[in-house]
């Protein structure tokens, strides 16, 4: 499944990095940056995480609620955000639910071995659902400012 631009974001329902449930229809009325990462506390992940906690507020005066999506459990997410300092939420997807209906969970290779994994992606969602920007090519480090311009 491919989601494009126009798109109605596919709805979701999981636990935060406190085990609390979450859904994207929480949401609903605001402006949500939907990322998709490959794992917790890797140097990639963390490049981009820290990018968004260090213009987190920035990016909340532009009217965006942050959400992180990883496969990784609420344990792990919690210990993640616990060791960075971030400031919005991180969603747990254990069964790959949420990274298949965006798409992201794919095939792919590192040192010649292929396996499934998420392809990092980040989702920009307006008010109403609709999916309104698709960033593939995602700079770790200036993973905000990506967002922001």
């Amino acid at each position: 499944m491919s989601l494009r631009i126009g798109d109605q974001a596919p709805d979701f329902t999981s636990t935060d990095q406190d085990g609390q449930p979450i859904s994207l229809a929480d949401f609903r009325g605001k402006k949500v940056v939907l990322y998709f990462y490959p794992k917790d506390d890797t140097p990639g992940c963390t490049a981009q995480a820290c990018s968004l906690r260090d213009n987190y507020t920035a990016l909340k005066a532009a009217g965006y609620e942050v959400l992180g999506v990883s496969v990784d459990d609420a344990k792990s997410h919690k210990k993640f955000a616990g060791k960075y300092d971030l400031p919005f939420t991180l969603v747990a997807d254990p069964d790959q639910q949420i990274v298949t209906s965006y798409g992201v969970w794919q095939e792919k290779s590192m040192y010649g071995r292929t396996f499934m994994g998420t392809v990092r992606t980040t989702f920009i969602i307006d008010e109403n659902g609709i999916i309104t920007e698709i960033i593939n090519k995602v700079d770790t480090k200036n993973h905000a400012n990506q967002i922001l311009n």
